[in-house]
């Protein structure tokens, strides 16, 4: 193995110069969920040219908010930057990598550490249903404060960052259901990011999603083998 290292930009954006894929995104006729999950892919370079309308967006958002999370709470948060001058100025930050500019929007997954102080409504929508009695949920709400409201901060930055991993893959698979295109990028300054946009303190930066019609497909998929990941029962 070579001692040869490259810094965090070169090693994002190196990607590009080693992939050899010619065609573009398979335009799929079938979005049925096995073949949806089956193609998508992450696609780093995007017509900078397409624009998705905010109203679009906002319905990808709405299927993606219809994943679970930790108590139902729905810790997750969105910063979607979609102008071009915004996008611009999160280049840099995000370490130059292309698909920020050229793709549609970027989509910055934060998680809401503090959650947990929308419970009373959350539950009360359920109760207003019909679907908890009014006591009932009175002693949800009561233990999710009592709970979570007593969990270190480390915690409850952890459940919304699971909460946020639920969440985005959604989204990318709706995405992928609706034509567009999605790469997941952790390469990125986070705590330069949250100062630069303003993010309020109780968020924690998740990830940034790239959002737009890609002109390439991305890599193949290359996956380990089943029997490498998965055991059953038990560990011996």
């Amino acid at each position: 193995m070579s001692n040869k290292t490259m810094t965090k930009e070169e090693y994002l954006n190196k990607v590009k110069e080693i992939d050899t894929t010619k065609e573009a995104p398979k335009v799929l006729e079938d979005t049925d969920f096995l073949t949806i999950a089956k193609e998508r892919r992450s696609v780093r370079q995007y017509d900078p040219d397409y624009k998705i309308e905010r109203k679009e967006i906002e319905e990808l958002l709405e299927t993606a908010t219809l994943a679970p999370s930790s108590s139902n709470l729905q810790s997750w948060r969105f910063l979607v930057i979609d102008e071009q001058e915004e996008k611009e100025r999160l280049l840099p930050i995000a370490n130059n990598q292309q698909q920020i500019v050229d793709a549609s929007a970027v989509i910055a997954v934060l998680g809401d550490k503090k959650a947990y102080k929308n419970a009373d409504q959350i539950y009360s929508q359920i109760a207003e249903k019909g679907n908890m009695p009014e006591d009932v949920k009175d002693m949800y709400v009561n233990s999710i404060f009592d709970n979570y409201g007593n969990f270190p901060e480390e915690r409850l930055a952890k459940i919304a960052h699971i909460d946020g991993g639920i969440v985005a893959m959604q989204l990318m698979l709706a995405a992928k259901a609706k034509g567009y295109d999605t790469v997941p990028m952790g390469g990125y300054d986070e705590e330069q990011f949250l100062k630069a946009f303003n993010v309020p303190e109780e968020y924690t930066s998740v990830m940034l999603i790239s959002l737009g019609k890609g002109v390439k497909a991305g890599f193949q998929k290359t996956r380990l083998p089943l029997d490498n990941v998965v055991k059953w029962n038990r560990y011996e």
